[in-house]
């Protein structure tokens, strides 16, 4: 069965988090969710989501990383250039690796760069390991790349 209905993003959930909200009756629970969401083509997206219930809240975090969807220059299976993003206390240095590598990476930058459609990478993160600012950290890196022909063509120059 075929439908025309656009291709929906796979969501993947890197945190959820639980607070806990001290009433007369006892506690009341709420949840927040980030979420990443790529084609594995060069767009991806970031969400956080809050709500009473756990779906809602990923429910929100995932239209809000639709809503953010920004496309990354790949070279092949990899990036063009090794990167650090930094957000917070938090650092990652992106490196392009040869094929064949695979994704050498923690779980958070992991689903970052898997959703990307990256398949040969090597990354390190220093600093905090908080997977929020980890996954901030990865977006500033990711959004910093620039192709051969982005900086041939920004120096005026030509190769």
């Amino acid at each position: 069965m075929a439908t025309d209905a656009p291709a929906q993003s796979p969501e993947q959930v890197v945190q959820i988090r639980r607070c806990a909200c001290v009433v007369k009756g006892g506690r009341r629970f709420s949840f927040a969710a980030m979420v990443v969401v790529g084609d594995k083509n060069g767009r991806v997206g970031w969400g956080y989501g809050k709500a009473k219930e756990v779906p809602l809240a990923v429910e929100k975090a995932t239209k809000a990383a639709n809503r953010k969807l920004t496309t990354i220059p790949l070279r092949e299976t990899t990036i063009s250039h090794q990167i650090e993003g930094r957000f917070g206390a938090s650092r990652v240095v992106l490196i392009p690796a040869s094929p064949g590598t695979g994704i050498i990476a923690g779980a958070t930058v992991r689903t970052v760069v898997e959703s990307v459609g990256i398949k040969d990478i090597l990354t390190k993160s220093r600093g905090s390991n908080n997977p929020v600012n980890l996954v901030k950290a990865t977006f500033d890196a990711l959004s910093r790349l620039r192709t051969r022909e982005d900086v041939m063509r920004l120096r005026g120059v030509e190769l």
